[in-house]
């Protein structure tokens, strides 16, 4: 199947013919037998609503596995509490604030370190160390929408035994497949593109190892962070528009981006492959679309908290990926738990904005942007 074929047919076969699949609340199970286990005893462990939406997330991602974390950290979390002490893990110094917090902050007190790289790409053999054991990988980066070359990290991780972790929310399955490239695991945060409202907390985890599918498995069920079968019904619900949405959104990033640049109000404005021609090569050989996120800085000469408070549709909030536009300031609200000089070395300044593109009609938020940028004036 096509990925929006199996959006919406992945789940089949429901008792009574129905043509959405039943919500299970139980959080215990009655066993058929006093000497075998069963395959649900216990919400925690699992569920038959939250096993439907691990089978969609994994035909999506043509993983073996899928997992459903209650928040999008809470996968990520999952991801790297598969390190030991004495690990160490390489990620971008632009990786999400949440990521680096907790990279920051919480792996360190368990033996592992996390080593910030400024730029992933330019990665090579003396990087590595006999402690590297993962590189945790976003591309595109948040909120500077750099590009990384997987296929490149990914032989040059595995030649030294490590893991590749990528976090693929900004892309989501629809525009990219990271275990396709070989990639060990991806992590999402499933309240963006895939719930898609700005109504939900969710994580997802996907592989294609029967190892790390255990060692998530665990993770579950040890740490309890797993979704509720409410949120696992709803987020299957609306990943069946997940294709139609996205569709939309970048159509009418692509038309914003086209709007911005070159004008004399707008100093710079980033999105995939707008750095290099080879970042633009890279990102056509791995992703199939440049996705609905784009960061951009006013002219120096212009009111950044004029434009804010001038625009009437894109909200000024955190998070991205539903169906409303939002900005943000992601060295204050994003990206707030870095150092001022590691979200220097990260490329992250202080007047850069961050737009999530949504679905509402593209000539009603360019005469807002329009509106907004004299107000700025």
């Amino acid at each position: 199947m096509h990925i929006q074929t199996a959006a919406v047919h992945t789940l089949k076969d429901f008792e009574h013919g129905a043509v959405v699949p039943p919500v299970h609340l139980a959080s215990t199970f009655e066993l058929d037998r006093a000497d075998e286990e069963g395959a649900f005893a216990y919400q925690r462990g699992a569920n038959p609503t939250r096993t439907q939406l691990e089978t969609v997330l994994a035909a999506l991602d043509g993983a073996g596995h899928g997992f459903a974390f209650a928040s999008g950290m809470a996968a990520t979390a999952a991801a790297l509490s598969t390190l030991v002490v004495g690990d160490e893990v390489l990620l971008p110094a632009s990786v999400y604030g949440g990521t680096y917090r907790f990279v920051d902050l919480v792996l360190p007190g368990r033996g592992v370190t996390g080593r910030f790289v400024d730029d992933l790409g330019a990665l090579t053999d003396a990087d590595f160390t006999p402690a590297t054991r993962a590189v945790f990988v976003e591309t595109p980066a948040n909120p500077t929408l750099r590009i990384t070359d997987l296929r490149r990290i990914i032989e040059l991780a595995h030649r030294h035994e490590a893991l590749v972790i990528v976090d693929n929310t900004f892309m989501s399955p629809v525009l990219q497949r990271p275990l396709e490239l070989g990639a060990d695991v991806v992590v999402q945060s499933a309240t963006k593109y895939l719930a898609g409202h700005s109504d939900l907390l969710a994580g997802v985890i996907t592989t294609h190892d029967d190892a790390l599918a255990e060692a998530f498995a665990l993770a579950q069920k040890a740490q309890g962070g797993v979704l509720a079968p409410q949120d696992c019904f709803r987020l299957i619900q609306s990943i069946k528009t997940l294709p139609l949405r996205l569709q939309r959104q970048q159509d009418n990033a692509e038309a914003i981006v086209a709007h911005l640049r070159g004008r004399d109000d707008i100093a710079q404005v980033w999105f995939p492959g707008s750095h290099s021609e080879e970042e633009a090569r890279i990102h056509a050989s791995q992703a199939t679309g440049a996705g609905a996120v784009l960061s951009f800085e006013l002219a120096a000469d212009l009111d950044r908290i004029a434009f804010l408070e001038a625009l009437r549709y894109p909200a000024f909030a955190v998070s991205l990926g539903g169906v409303e536009t939002l900005i943000c300031r992601p060295a204050t609200m994003t990206h707030e738990a870095m150092t001022d000089q590691a979200r220097q070395a990260a490329g992250i300044s202080a007047e850069l904005l961050r737009l999530s593109v949504g679905i509402e009609d593209i000539g009603d938020l360019l005469d807002d942007l329009d509106q907004a940028l004299a107000a700025a004036r």
